[in-house]
């Protein structure tokens, strides 16, 4: 049986595909299964999953701009009048050649030409969408979807007689990190409560800039891991040396990015995690059971970022703090009013817990080998 998977547009269209195709290989015993992914160019996705045995292909897409309209219409309209059609195109060649029996689409714009060439063939599809609020793409994919799965439950604008709420595949391996072993990793002192700061790959930026700020005077009380993100890893440890007193240098540790092999441990050593608000970040932080601050992303298309860390505040297990109303010294005083109140700490543990779908990804396979071998 040939699975297509398709998406594209950030990591979190990527990380839950490799997440389900981990859960899917525990039938490669009794169904003989074939992994494939369609989707624009990009190389982190390439990287992740070729390393997964999942054979890449590539679509043209294109992605509409909502804001700056004036100056955003003529790569607009190229998007929508010549990329895409193209994308459509190519695709329908390549899945035509290909034969999958199902096409699993993860959303974002690079999920398009796939979904609407394989529906044109008649091939089933079942969406996942992460999110809260769906953004364009699947609104368009939801309209050709057999079956809609959703993470949270109450996601918006979706035809409802076709949504199933099972929450968002998250890699098992994450949950089998070690505090001493990221001791060992990162060499932590391990006298302090431990801070792990998350900006994500596409808002890391102003995070660092707001932790740089108090960074000097947040080492006074905890331990810091900090994801930088590549591009800003030399200048953040410049500015870090400068700021911080040379005897608390040992209890910073910025690092560009972090593999999964070192987030797991990173992730036990955390006691309170600083995150970004995508939904693959926050059903991790769940799973985990880890208290968090959520700065949602503001710039997120539909704004779904915000829409996530609310939806996830109302079960009590995170702290949201809005990027354009957020100062350094606030931000850091929410974090002592946090530690200073534990039993507030163990309530939020609690909620995470609650809120968690840890098997997402083994019901999501389920299902999808029922609908194969229905089909």
């Amino acid at each position: 049986m040939k699975i297509l998977f398709t998406g594209g547009g950030t990591g979190g269209h990527i990380l839950p595909i490799i997440a389900l195709t981990r859960e899917l290989r525990a039938y490669k015993d009794t169904m003989p299964l074939e992994f494939f992914y369609m989707g624009p160019r990009d190389s982190f996705a390439q990287m992740l999953l070729v390393q997964e045995g999942i054979t890449m292909y590539h679509a043209v897409s294109g992605k509409v701009q909502r804001h700056d309209f004036l100056k955003s219409l003529p790569s607009n309209l190229l998007n929508v009048a010549v990329k895409v059609p193209f994308g459509i195109l190519q695709a329908f060649f390549r899945i035509f050649i290909l034969g999958p029996d199902i096409i699993i689409s993860k959303g974002g714009y690079g999920s398009i030409p796939s979904a609407i060439a394989g529906w044109i063939l008649r091939v089933p599809i079942i969406l996942h969408e992460s999110d809260v609020v769906p953004g364009i793409a699947n609104r368009v994919v939801a309209r050709l979807a057999s079956q809609i799965l959703v993470s949270f439950p109450d996601t918006q604008e979706l035809p409802k007689e076709r949504v199933i709420e099972v929450g968002n595949p998250i890699r098992k391996t994450l949950l089998t990190g070690s505090k001493e072993e990221a001791k060992r990793l990162f060499k932590l002192e391990g006298t302090k409560p431990v801070l792990l700061l998350l900006g994500g790959s596409q808002g890391a930026t102003r995070i660092n800039d707001m932790l740089l700020v108090v960074l000097n005077e947040t080492l006074k009380d905890y331990e810091v891991i900090h994801q930088t993100g590549e591009k800003n890893f030399t200048q953040v440890q410049k500015e870090a040396d400068v700021v911080v007193e040379k005897e608390r240098r040992g209890l910073y540790h910025p690092i560009p990015f972090i593999k999964e092999t070192e987030l797991r441990h990173m992730y036990a050593a955390a006691d309170l995690i600083i995150s970004r608000s995508g939904s693959g970040s926050i059903f991790e932080i769940a799973a985990l059971g880890k208290p968090s601050i959520l700065i949602p992303l503001p710039e997120a298309a539909q704004n779904h970022q915000i829409a996530n860390a609310y939806a996830y505040q109302k079960t009590g297990a995170c702290i949201v703090l809005e990027q354009n109303n957020l100062t350094p010294h606030f931000f850091l005083e929410r974090i002592h009013a946090l530690f200073a109140d534990k039993t507030e700490l163990q309530k939020m543990v609690a909620a995470a817990k609650g809120f968690a779908r840890p098997e997402a990804g083994a019901v999501i396979a389920k299902y999808i080998i029922e609908s194969l071998s229905n089909s």
